[in-house]
């Protein structure tokens, strides 16, 4: 943007410029500067300390031509305001909805390594769950898996991993899994949908990219301590609704996946009437699936049920 003459002109501009064009000499004291730059006057090279008048229609001209040429730029830079603010859309994909607790991971290689980085100071918990469906894995990506595994309970650290049923019928999961468990991790399966998370030390939270459902690489890297504590809660629920691997032998197609939460409820030392609220079920829905077991199994009472379900868990 080229720079705008000086103006408007002083009382005193004026006066100068008349008593230069009346005899060449400027109003003692006063700057000339002004009048200089708008060509008005100009120093006499033949008297030294003397000015000359300049046409100041020649001098308007001038400064019409500067304006005209700033007005013509300011109206080319305002045309291209649209394809500016069009960039927004770049900014906004990386942004939507984050602040100073969530930020969103571009690629699944930078949410791994932002799992990672949280994991090296982790103290409680790594608690996942995986709802896709089993696929084969590298050796070298399942060796590092259980070394973190290892490492993680090695520092006293709970890990839990939460399956869609589908593993089980997987031979390469089953074998992965039976000796994560074996190593210290806990995991379980659950037939209901649930979503992708990670959870550590109940502090960080990674999710899919809901706000771009169809992106499958990014996601999100929440700190929020509300969010955080929600995902928490609901993890909890859905693995007292899942079902141990241990108790995956050919005898557990006996009961539902809800049965087994219930039982599991029971066997915790939670009374009837507060396992459903627990679950998230009616209490018409619990006494309902009790019956249910009870006659899958063949017992006659809750408590013939609960002690054939501890039999079973001492034999798992």
């Amino acid at each position: 943007m080229p720079d705008l003459p000086d103006l408007p002109l002083s009382p005193g501009d004026r006066e100068t410029y008349r008593a230069v064009a009346t005899d060449g000499s400027a109003i003692a004291g006063h700057d000339l500067v002004r009048l200089v730059d708008l060509g008005l006057i100009a120093p006499n090279p033949d008297l030294p300390g003397q000015y000359i008048a300049r046409d100041p229609r020649a001098a308007a001209q001038r400064v019409l031509a500067q304006v005209q040429a700033a007005i013509t730029q300011a109206a080319s830079c305002m045309a291209e305001l649209p394809a500016v603010e069009g960039l927004a859309p770049v900014y906004d994909e990386h942004r939507w909805y984050s602040g100073p607790a969530s930020e969103l991971l571009q690629t699944r290689d930078e949410m791994n390594a932002r799992i990672q980085q949280a994991l090296r100071t982790a103290s409680s918990e790594m608690w996942t769950a995986q709802p896709g469906a089993p696929v084969e894995r590298d050796p070298e990506v399942q060796r590092a898996g259980m070394e973190r595994v290892l490492d993680l309970r090695g520092r006293g650290v709970s890990v839990r991993s939460l399956y869609t049923v589908a593993v089980r019928d997987h031979a390469p999961s089953v074998g992965h899994l039976a000796s994560a468990v074996e190593a210290g991790a806990e995991v379980a399966t659950l037939e209901e949908a649930f979503p992708r998370l990670v959870i550590i030390d109940a502090t960080h939270l990674f999710i899919d990219n809901c706000v771009l459902p169809g992106d499958k690489d990014s996601g999100w890297h929440v700190t929020d301590r509300a969010t955080v504590a929600w995902a928490h809660t609901l993890y909890q629920q859905l693995w007292a609704r899942g079902t141990r691997w241990q108790e995956g032998d050919p005898s557990s197609g006996m009961l539902t996946e809800r049965q087994k939460a219930i039982l599991r409820a029971l066997e915790e030392g939670e009374v009837q009437h507060r396992v459903g609220p627990r679950l998230s079920l009616s209490e018409r829905t619990v006494t309902k699936e009790l019956a249910a077991a009870r006659a899958a199994v063949g017992a006659q009472t809750v408590y013939q049920l609960m002690a054939w379900w501890g039999r079973r868990q001492a034999e798992g």
